[in-house]
């Protein structure tokens, strides 16, 4: 009787909603959030047959040439449910477009949108700014890629968690603020098969600037001392962005 009592109260207290900063003294609640998959492939010499399928198809998508790979792509999709990215990616390699390519499944990454409790506007963080970011023409780079935290990061307090998170996202938006670069930050526990946590997204103007970027993070605490791996990368130039 007791441990049925302690499961009903562990699980009146369970919320697996997103929680932005409160707003007037009102809470921002969402249990809404986008799941954006990056595949990638080579052996493409047609890219625009692969465009003809994708401008057919129902999620919103990008696709990239791969920088290092003369035959390479890499395709982005996006979606509020992982159900239409599972369904959508099979009807996609069934296409002889993209059957006939080589499918670099070491690449593939995955992450869900979230959000850390401060966000002034949850619904611009959780939806508008990762889709506008990715969809903008005018930053046709991107680095793409994994990390995982070393597990020790886990066991500060949450002041000093804060504080190292601070240093390195103060570093981001600085070069925002001067327009050469723009985040995507997904959570992916639990779903990637190499057990990463997060999936980065850097997305700008010119590539020099995220390499740059990506160097400059390396000194901050929590790249320097607390993760664990990162990579593969997949870094690419937009060739196509659906309308949506």
């Amino acid at each position: 009787m007791a441990n049925a009592i302690i499961m009903e109260n562990r699980q009146e207290k369970l919320d697996l909603r997103e929680f932005g900063a409160p707003v007037n003294g009102e809470s921002q609640v969402s249990d809404r959030r986008l799941f954006l998959q990056l595949q990638v492939f080579s052996g493409c010499k047609n890219p625009a047959a692969l465009i003809e399928v994708l401008e057919t198809n129902g999620v919103g998508s990008v696709l990239y040439d791969d920088l290092n790979d003369p035959t390479g792509i890499g395709l982005l999709l996006i979606a509020e449910e992982p159900t239409d990215i599972l369904t959508q990616t099979r009807v996609l390699l069934m296409n002889s477009g993209f059957s006939n390519l080589d499918h670099c499944s070491e690449m593939t990454m995955i992450g869900r949108t979230y959000a850390s409790g401060r966000e002034q506007n949850l619904n611009e963080a959780l939806f508008e700014k990762p889709l506008r970011n990715v969809m903008n023409p005018e930053m046709p780079w991107a680095i793409w890629y994994p990390l995982r935290r070393k597990p020790e990061f886990y066991l500060l307090s949450g002041a000093e968690q804060g504080r190292i998170l601070g240093e390195h996202g103060m570093l981001g938006r600085t070069y925002a603020e001067m327009g050469y670069a723009a985040d995507v930050r997904l959570a992916c526990f639990g779903l990637d098969r190499l057990d990463n946590e997060f999936v980065i997204g850097l997305v700008g103007p010119e590539l020099y600037a995220l390499s740059r970027l990506v160097q400059d993070m390396r000194k901050t605490q929590q790249t320097g001392k607390y993760i664990e791996s990162l990579g593969p990368f997949f870094v690419g130039k937009v060739r196509w962005q659906s309308a949506s």
